[in-house]
């Protein structure tokens, strides 16, 4: 909370927060909380152009405001920092995504460049020295701004007056050039965290807590989506199943790091954590218990025992997994499903963990205010009248072509049916 909220702002926030505590440890609240994820769909609800929400700060802290005061969420995700991020996008020259008016249309949504970004021989050289690995190898090839890091020194060996002369790269214009370009960028990225801590600073003080303060990855995702890419990746399931093994553990010891950091230093204790490698399509049970589940699980119990509370969303259909991923201290997570079972979820895991979740995607965009009413009504008859603690919430984001009086539905009924 900042200073400048009132008292009955604070009481507001305080009620608000209590609600989603309250259910990660799996206590019933005073009433069943619903939570407001959304991204694109602020240009929508705002009339502007997807490309608009992404560069014009100001527009985008104008809609977050009204959009929250209309709706009145008992949690926000980071709506601004999730929106407007194209500037540092350009800033970098980002090369695994095509965003608004940059490879695509400027009213179309992301579109992720699925590639081999890391070579399955290179993932040796990624377990013996993350740190330089990133520096010559991964940051040049996703960020345009970085071309010319390939020349960064090797000082991990160098001592005396060898850890002198090793500095010698930085003379040479490609490395200098590049620096000057990073610090260039460094400055717009440093700009927009301060917008986006501003946006949720004013949020905080009209009464609104975010649902998450910070976000990571499961450990063999990274590798799947931001390194190897997905036929890389199948294949190593086959191919390089020790070197995999590795490097997934590397990446879980990396992630655990830098997510306690962020999390501690944006003071909220949910970390959101969205899941792609899981569902139950992508590999086979016994794939997923052997290279999947055991980092992941790790990582989730090392967050838990450093105070947070991590906040996985199991995207697409996760139904076989569900006695497996219960395997976790009880009270100490949020588990956000996208198309699983929400309710079967709920048989297996409602005296594990919290749920958030999970209205369809396609009737939020496509049915009706009363189909959504409907729907909001069977959660509540199936999971919160039963002593379930849920956050009500759509699947994954409010969808982009979403009618707002869907939105307006979801709302009215979670208050209406659990208020």
């Amino acid at each position: 909370m900042t200073v400048e909220a009132d008292a009955n702002a604070r009481t507001a926030y305080d009620a608000r927060w209590q609600r989603v505590m309250d259910c990660v440890a799996l206590r019933r609240p005073d009433r069943m909380p619903v939570a407001l994820y959304a991204t694109f769909w602020l240009a929508k609800y705002g009339g502007i152009t997807k490309k608009e929400l992404m560069f014009d700060y100001d527009k985008v802290d104008a809609i977050v405001e009204r959009v929250v005061l209309e709706f009145e969420p008992d949690a926000v995700s980071t709506l601004f920092a999730g929106s407007a991020s194209g500037r540092i996008l350009e800033a970098l020259d980002y090369k695994q995504l095509q965003w608004p008016g940059h490879g695509v249309g400027d009213d179309q949504p992301y579109q992720y460049l699925d590639r081999e970004y890391v070579k399955a021989e290179e993932l040796a050289e990624f377990i013996r020295d993350p740190t330089g690995f990133y520096l010559r190898t991964y940051l040049p090839r996703i960020f345009g701004a970085f071309e010319g890091f390939e020349q960064f020194p090797h000082f991990a060996g160098s001592f005396y007056f060898r850890a002198m002369t090793a500095v010698r790269p930085f003379a040479r214009a490609p490395l200098r050039e590049a620096l000057q370009r990073v610090i260039e960028a460094a400055e717009v990225v440093d700009e927009f965290a301060l917008r986006a801590g501003r946006s949720s600073q004013r949020l905080a003080a009209l009464g609104f807590p975010q649902i998450h303060g910070s976000a990571s990855g499961a450990p063999y995702d990274v590798l799947a989506d931001y390194f190897r890419g997905a036929t890389g990746m199948m294949k190593d399931l086959f191919r390089h199943k020790e070197l995999l093994h590795r490097a997934v553990d590397v990446m879980r010891e990396n992630l655990v790091r830098i997510t306690i950091a962020n999390a501690k230093a944006s003071g909220n204790p949910i970390v959101f954590i969205p899941i792609h490698w899981a569902p139950d399509a992508f590999m086979s049970e016994r794939q997923f218990r052997e290279f999947w589940w055991p980092s992941f699980r790790q990582m989730m119990i090392e967050l838990i025992d450093a105070g947070l509370v991590p906040m996985p969303l199991w995207e697409s259909d996760c139904t076989k997994r569900l006695e497996i991923i219960k395997d976790i201290p009880p009270g100490k997570c949020i588990y956000w499903f996208e198309r699983t079972d929400i309710v079967k979820a709920y048989e297996v895991l409602g005296d594990t963990v919290a749920l958030r979740g999970n209205l369809s995607p396609s009737m939020m965009t496509t049915g009706t205010p009363d189909e959504v009413d409907a729907a909001v009504k069977r959660l509540v008859e199936s999971i919160w009248n039963r002593g379930g603690c849920l956050i009500l919430d759509t699947a994954f984001s409010v969808p982009d072509e979403a009618p707002v009086d869907n939105v307006r539905a979801m709302f009215g009924a979670a208050r209406k049916y659990a208020g």
